[in-house]
């Protein structure tokens, strides 16, 4: 198996169009993987053809799931880590108690004026925060289904009860102690993971993205006699003569040339 034999410190927008396309001192490759801002993301998907990619990903997402349980200073905290990537990022708290939400947005607002990024914090929870109550972590578990979140942290103290409910998500953080930073740094997955919904059909970059598959077909002279007319017929349906005709030149007896029958 081949290990990494060379290194680039490259970055930005120009990099994906580098590794694309080819330079003096940048070799073309097969597929671009790994995460970036808005521009890196946008660089993907122009190139995305000429190259495999991972997925498009961002802004970045995180769904908290809350029984209550957890101190509510921790939860702002995790909702602040990813308000503070961008102003676009998108921080929601479902819970079904009332007063443990109303304590997280007091959180909220206490600990906010001394964060270094408060101004992009705040731009990002007025336009895309919520703190929602629900009328129980079922329907909490379902609302989340729906969004489909890029981190989903379950801060409860049975999360193990609830993540067999939960469907879409990138990256699900169980138990209060577990937050959605470890993940980005340290816990062990892969972090680049799905955004903007699509956990419903997407999972995290992992080692499945650098396997490559082919078909193998292989049919014998009985094997062409038994399944070229149902071929010969569908594609006589599709009015593609050439397919047609293909499979049945093989229907006959096939003689070597240079033999005798």
């Amino acid at each position: 198996v081949a290990g990494v034999s060379r290194a680039f410190t490259i970055g930005g927008a120009q990099a994906v169009a580098a590794l694309a396309y080819g330079t003096q001192s940048v070799p073309r490759v097969d597929k671009i993987t790994g995460p970036g801002n808005a521009y890196v993301a946008s660089a993907k998907k122009h190139v995305f053809g000429q190259v495999g990619i991972d997925m498009i990903a961002g802004p970045s997402e995180i769904l908290v799931l809350a029984d209550g349980s957890a101190p509510p200073d921790w939860v702002a905290m995790d909702l602040f880590s990813q308000a503070e990537h961008d102003e676009l990022a998108q921080s929601i708290l479902l819970c079904p108690d009332a007063a443990y939400i109303a304590a997280v947005r007091a959180a909220i607002e206490r600990l906010l004026p001394a964060m270094p990024r408060r101004d992009v914090i705040r731009a990002s929870l007025e336009g895309r925060g919520a703190l929602i109550q629900t009328r129980s972590m079922e329907e909490a578990c379902d609302i989340s289904n729906r969004i489909a979140p890029e981190h989903l942290e379950i801060s409860s103290r049975e999360p193990h009860r609830w993540e067999p409910l939960l469907r879409h998500a990138g990256a699900i953080f169980l138990g209060a102690f577990t937050s959605e930073s470890l993940g980005d740094y340290c816990a062990g997955p892969n972090h680049v993971l799905p955004t903007s919904g699509t956990a419903r059909f997407s999972s995290p970059l992992g080692v499945y993205d650098f396997v490559k598959r082919s078909s193998l077909i292989e049919v014998s002279a009985q094997g062409a006699r038994t399944l070229g007319p149902i071929a010969a017929e569908l594609a006589y349906g599709e009015g593609l003569q050439a397919h047609a005709r293909a499979a049945e030149m093989r229907l006959a007896d096939f003689k070597t040339p240079g033999t005798q029958a």
